[in-house]
């Protein structure tokens, strides 16, 4: 909660947490919110430009764009969610286990993730794809597994600092199990960093998840998608310039709203240490020392000598 507290006092962190607000209400209200049916087909208005019927046009079948980036936002950010959530339990629960379990349980996940930090994600996916079936949820299955390394080796390096705590070995000698101290001290202390690594892996899920419906992979035609989109439009420059801007920008906004963030967590430190760097980041004025508490070291010479010279004329 301190860390969280002082996320938000940051204004760039509140600036990106706007932004990503406006993004899920989007992905979780895009087809209610769209003005119009986003598969409908007008061959009679093919590539028309901004207008009041269409406020951001139509593309090469005469789909409404608007009522299409409102209702591709929920299918590109919500998949990305999903891989970034199966990259959670495959990466955070063997990372703490490989820290308290046996040393063939840590040798075994160690290797394990070593090797699958040796894929590539497009080729993973593509492979995924073609062994489970073309859908979005097997290749945000792959991914998953592929961002679960990068979980694992956060949260295992965060977890080796505080396994020798003198706190842990007090509740060991105290008879607490293993699985009570993870959940209880170690998980609370992992935490911050857990945000950190999840916020920067929903921005490369995002990327990854636009990058495979550009190449037309996981997702089902005429489903909309923002990478989907941007390969559709970019077929039609010379008609429509400006078309391929439109859900470049909300992807480009978004992944830039989640950096911004995973750095501000990052940044945040707990308690009073992180009071300076609030007032700091803040704009507020740093807290100036009582310099009427200091002593003043250059005049202590001509004190020492003073009081020298008056024991003398007393003698």
């Amino acid at each position: 909660m301190n860390i969280l507290r002082s996320t938000v006092r940051v204004p760039i962190a509140r600036a990106a947490l706007a932004v990503l607000a406006a993004v899920a209400l989007l992905a979780l209200f895009g087809d209610r919110l769209a003005p119009l049916d986003p598969l409908a087909q007008d061959t009679a208005r093919i590539l028309q430009g901004p207008g009041a019927a269409h406020l951001l046009g139509t593309d090469y079948l005469g789909r409404d764009v608007l009522s299409r980036l409102l209702a591709g936002t929920g299918l590109s950010v919500l998949t990305a969610v999903e891989a970034v959530g199966a990259a959670l339990v495959l990466g955070v629960l063997p990372g703490l286990a490989s820290v308290r379990f046996t040393a063939a349980f840590t040798w075994i996940s160690l290797r394990a993730v070593d090797a699958l930090m040796t894929l590539p994600f497009t080729l993973f996916a593509i492979a995924a794809v073609g062994v489970l079936g073309n859908g979005l949820h097997q290749a945000m299955l792959a991914l998953g597994v592929l961002l679960a390394p990068l979980f694992f080796r956060v949260t295992r390096a965060a977890a080796l600092g505080l396994d020798r705590a003198q706190y842990v070995e007090a509740a060991e000698l105290m008879g607490a199990s293993r699985s009570w101290i993870l959940r209880v001290h170690i998980w609370r202390k992992v935490l911050p960093t857990v945000a950190v690594t999840t916020a920067h892996a929903l921005a490369t899920s995002l990327l990854a998840v636009s990058s495979l419906t550009f190449l037309g992979i996981g997702v089902q035609p005429p489903a909309p998608t923002w990478g989907g989109m941007l390969a559709s439009d970019l077929g039609f420059l010379a008609q429509q310039p400006w078309a391929p801007a439109l859900p470049a920008v909300l992807i480009m906004l978004t992944v830039g709203a989640l950096n911004l963030l995973a750095d501000a967590v990052r940044d945040a430190e707990p308690g009073d240490r992180a009071g300076g760097a609030d007032r700091a980041a803040a704009g507020a004025p740093a807290a100036v020392p009582d310099t009427a508490a200091v002593p003043d070291t250059a005049a202590a010479p001509d004190t020492a000598r003073k009081e020298s010279a008056d024991e003398s004329l007393t003698r």
